[in-house]
């Protein structure tokens, strides 16, 4: 992406679906690592903010209500096993995992409020991370596969209430 420009509604899309295309083709998720790091504008949340939503989006479907909540401890042990976070790296997956929430939950969060003060240029990073947790943990809840969730988010792209 040409960093002088911001993201376009093709961006948007693209950034989604690569993430919901790895997850219906089975393809390795440091791959769209990678893709998605080619769509990041340098000092800008996206694609956070479209992981965020995702994220949210695979809490919506998922089912999960405040009745029976889902740990972080849970998200990070059973969800997140395959990758390794160190010091800070806790607290900003925390973040980006707390942000989804907030917002399946109808609170617009201030990412531009926060995210600066971290010192890094990696938001969307930790808003992949979760979106992989919640699309993980919506299919666990409902006792189907990923594939199936990411079907379902795709068909619904994006749900909003």
């Amino acid at each position: 992406m040409n960093d002088r420009r911001g993201p376009t509604d093709e961006d948007v899309v693209t950034a989604r679906r690569l993430l919901l295309g790895a997850f219906e083709t089975g393809a390795d998720l440091e791959d769209v690592e990678r893709e998605l790091a080619q769509l990041y504008p340098r000092n800008n949340t996206f694609p956070g903010e479209v992981l965020i939503e995702l994220g949210a989006d695979a809490l919506e479907v998922g089912g999960f209500r405040r009745g029976e909540p889902l740990s972080h401890e849970q998200l990070r042990d059973r969800f997140l096993s395959d990758y390794e976070f160190r010091g800070r790296e806790y607290q900003r997956l925390r973040y980006a995992l707390l942000c989804a929430a907030a917002t399946k939950g109808g609170v617009e969060v201030d990412l531009l409020d926060e995210v600066p003060y971290w010192g890094s240029d990696d938001f969307w990073r930790y808003a992949l991370y979760a979106a992989i947790a919640y699309v993980r943990a919506a299919a666990d809840q409902l006792g189907v596969d990923v594939r199936e969730i990411s079907r379902q988010l795709a068909r619904d792209e994006p749900i909003r209430g």
